[in-house]
């Protein structure tokens, strides 16, 4: 409690662009990590991704059998010649995916379905999507990313500056590959409801970035020949004044998300909100980390090599100053 006291009152000094190194460490780490997962899923499943049927194309059988169990199904519906079935459970419900199918395999997968697990043909819901429709809605769905990633670029360039604008999209890219390779590793299948998380993400993690650089202009606004601070120093001040809010605001975000993610998919076997969730719930995660602990220390970074900001930091160095990486806070007077 000590700790959140302290933090809330702003009375600690987290050197966040002192330790560049160490989160250019451990973001490169991440990224290896993540591209591994696409590199390994592409070699291993033909894809970097577990596409949904709704990319690739198929044939999605939906029927109700509570006492069915997940081996069961699967067998049944490899007796009736589908390759590698994608088997999803939600309550005492079924998904399964399958590749595309003609109506003869259609009806004979819905026979066995209704022999081998006792359910009523007419309950066996069949819904086929064409590889070209597929490949359509993956179309549109990098267009919305393309267009999404420009509009932020002009947004960012007009509010604030060019450098600014790149160390937020790193930031973005950097949190949309680990989510990407989070998700190759974990083979959860990725469905129009994974894009909207990911574009979720991407607009929270902007959002954390902007209320970060918001701050630093403001402060470094006012570092002129005379100034006692360096461009880091006084990144870093401003990176501590926004800590508790975007604390504040990840922890709010995050809970309910953990909630759909680990109870509603674990105890209610919620297959459909998982898509979504998990997408929404590492993207946050990184989303926090990459605005506080990349997007600013990429930016002092850049800025840092600007003639403005080295005669600076050279002028403070002559003078023994400019050695933190943030600056210290006034004691709190006792009474």
């Amino acid at each position: 409690m000590g700790l959140g006291r302290r933090l809330y009152r702003g009375e600690i000094d987290v050197d966040f662009v002192g330790r560049r190194k160490l989160w250019y460490s451990l973001s490169a780490f991440l990224l290896l990590f993540s591209v591994a997962g696409l590199i390994f899923s592409a070699a291993t499943h033909g894809s970097a991704l577990n596409l949904g049927v709704e990319f690739k194309g198929g044939s999605v059988f939906s029927f109700a059998a509570p006492q069915a169990g997940i081996e069961k199904v699967r067998e049944t519906m490899t007796e009736a010649g589908v390759h590698q079935p994608i088997v999803q459970q939600a309550g005492g419900s079924w998904r399964v995916t399958t590749e595309t199918l003609d109506e003869a395999n259609l009806s004979r997968v819905q026979q066995s379905v209704a022999k081998d697990l006792g359910v009523d043909p007419a309950q066996i819901s069949i819904t086929s999507i064409g590889a070209s429709w597929g490949g359509e809605v993956a179309t549109k769905a990098w267009l919305g990313l393309v267009v999404f990633m420009f509009a932020i670029i002009l947004y960012l360039s007009m509010a604030f500056e060019p450098k600014m604008a790149l160390a937020a999209i790193v930031a973005l890219l950097h949190d949309l590959v680990i989510t990407a390779g989070i998700y190759a590793w974990s083979g959860f299948e990725v469905t129009p409801a994974t894009l909207l998380g990911f574009l979720t993400i991407l607009g929270y993690s902007l959002y954390d970035a902007v209320v970060v650089f918001d701050m630093i202009k403001e402060v470094t606004a006012k570092l002129g020949t005379t100034s006692k601070k360096t461009y880091t120093m006084a990144a870093n001040d401003a990176l501590n004044h926004t800590l508790i809010r975007s604390l504040n605001t990840s922890l709010v975000a995050i809970l309910p998300v953990a909630a759909i993610l680990f109870i509603g998919t674990t105890l209610l076997g919620a297959g459909t909100l998982k898509d979504l969730s998990l997408a929404l719930f590492v993207g946050m995660l990184v989303g926090t980390y990459s605005s506080l602990c990349v997007a600013t220390p990429l930016l002092v970074t850049l800025k840092e090599r600007e003639p403005k900001y080295q005669a600076i930091a050279k002028r403070l160095a002559s003078t023994g100053g400019g050695k933190s990486g943030g600056a210290k806070r006034p004691a709190t007077a006792k009474n």
